[in-house]
């Protein structure tokens, strides 16, 4: 059996997968809702109560698939001598175009929510 314990691979693929999954999330879940409340007149004025509390909802969500990604590039040991330099580049290059499509969406959820800050994702510059 090979020896894997001085390899950064799995990490540095575990922040690519899951920064593609929250990424794919993102973009098919909230956009499309998030789009549909922005173009005047899509949703009946009845039902953006609902559509709004919804858009709510899945925003959580991305806020839960977010703290699991960023988990995920926390574990990353850019020390780490082993690692594969290219492979751990690409993790972090998607890490930082996922929080970068997040911080957008957070922008557009504000505007037409009621969300607090904290459940909109607002961090520090950080990585």
């Amino acid at each position: 059996m090979p020896d894997n314990s001085n390899i950064s691979e799995p990490h540095d693929i575990c922040v690519l997968l899951r920064a593609h999954g929250e990424e794919h999330w993102l973009v098919s879940e909230v956009l499309p809702v998030l789009r549909q409340i922005e173009q005047p007149g899509a949703i009946p004025e009845d039902q953006l109560g609902a559509a709004l509390a919804y858009l709510e909802i899945l925003w959580l969500d991305a806020r839960l698939r977010a703290a699991e990604t960023d988990a995920a590039f926390a574990r990353l040991d850019p020390r780490d001598s082993g690692r594969d330099v290219i492979l751990h580049e690409k993790a972090s290059r998607y890490h930082a175009a996922v929080r970068r499509l997040r911080t957008s969406l957070a922008r557009r959820v504000r505007e037409r929510t009621w969300l607090p800050d904290d459940a909109l994702g607002h961090q520090h510059a950080h990585h």
